[in-house]
């Protein structure tokens, strides 16, 4: 009978062990007093075009470190209907308890999902995704207002719908007017658009990225490669969904794609300087040598801009994540003080604008 009992045991025990979700934490700074959450806002399952049901998705963003994702099934495209029949929002409801399990911030959305112009965009912070089912797609955006939704224009440069060009379309215009968009995704997936970072800029519309996700996510990422889905950097006040709002209608966003963090600079620069550290200085004959510490998970291209002609160092530098690298500068007999001066160029302060960084000795 002990036998018996203490293989009961160890099986129960080999079982809890084998289904264990493990955290990677994803590590980035905390800024200007504010959380740094990590957030994917644009993610299909079966309930619409998705291949895997809703609590995979939070086992998914609970394994990889993400804070908050929102379910946006597609409206007009549903194409496991036959066998999956349910209300608008339906995913959501599937996932609700898993989420608060996980401590995973779930948010109920929908996919607008219309031909160009106005394309697709999502709804998030829906209360009723039902009421967004109209055959007038100003109507469904008019729902979406009504119910205080935050709404952005999805993949404005997804070639199925804008095959030469990216532009900006008068329905756009029309939304905009109307208080129904009020950010653009500048990535989708590793897809970066430079002309939606710029109308962002330009119209005051917030930066989000998503990995818009439909397949099993290890399917389109390789985590044994350190490769991560594109997310959004949300800087919040405190850790819950209506600070999530807060933050996104306030722009205080930065967006993770592959390599690439794009944002604003006010964003950018503080998340560099806080992440690399320079915690050595040492002088030598005729060259002095940096040492940077890499606290974060994030990646630093650096190019080497104008400088002192007399500066000899390396034209590029990679700064790779949780790592220390150095940096010799040589310089002639009698120099007492230089300064050597980068661009980030995989942190985008602007369309094809790198973040300038300098060090002085």
């Amino acid at each position: 009978m002990k036998k018996i009992l203490l293989s009961v045991l160890l099986t129960a025990i080999w079982l809890t062990c084998a289904t264990a979700q493990v955290r990677k934490e994803i590590v980035v700074p905390n800024i200007g007093g504010y959380q740094t959450l990590k957030c994917d806002f644009h993610i299909h399952t079966v309930f619409s075009d998705g291949l895997v049901w809703p609590t995979v998705r939070v086992d998914e963003a609970y394994r990889e470190g993400l804070d908050c994702i929102a379910l946006t099934e597609h409206l007009e495209y549903r194409p496991h209907q036959k066998d999956i029949n349910a209300h608008h929002g339906r995913s959501y409801e599937v996932a609700k308890k898993a989420a608060e399990t996980n401590d995973i911030l779930l948010i109920r959305g929908s996919e607008i999902t219309r031909p160009m112009a106005p394309g697709h965009s999502n709804a998030i912070f829906l209360s009723d995704c039902n009421a967004l089912a109209n055959d007038d797609w100003r109507e469904s955006f008019k729902a979406a207002k009504a119910q205080k939704a935050f709404i952005f224009w999805n993949h404005p440069g997804w070639d199925r719908q804008q095959p030469d060009t990216t532009l900006w379309w008068k329905e756009h215009t029309e939304l905009l007017n109307e208080g129904c968009m009020q950010g653009i995704e500048v990535a989708n997936g590793l897809m970066y658009s430079p002309e939606a970072q710029r109308w962002c800029m330009e119209k005051g519309l917030t930066m989000i990225g998503n990995s818009d996700i439909h397949q099993p996510i290890q399917t389109d990422i390789d985590f044994a490669k350190g490769e991560h889905r594109t997310m959004t950097f949300v800087l919040v006040k405190e850790r819950s969904i209506e600070g999530i709002r807060e933050a996104l209608i306030n722009h205080r966003t930065m967006v993770w794609a592959g390599n690439l963090l794009i944002g604003e600079e006010r964003y950018l620069r503080p998340m560099l300087e806080q992440s690399v550290e320079v915690v050595k200085v040492e002088r030598k004959t005729g060259y002095v040598d940096f040492t940077v510490q890499n606290h974060s998970d994030l990646t630093f291209e650096l190019k080497k801009t104008e400088h002192d002609k007399a500066l000899e160092y390396f034209r590029t530098y990679t700064i790779k994540p949780q790592s220390r690298h150095n940096i010799r500068v040589y310089y002639p007999k009698g120099t007492e003080h230089g300064k050597i001066n980068f661009d980030v160029t995989n942190l985008l302060v602007a369309a094809g604008e790198g973040l300038p960084c300098s060090y002085e000795f």
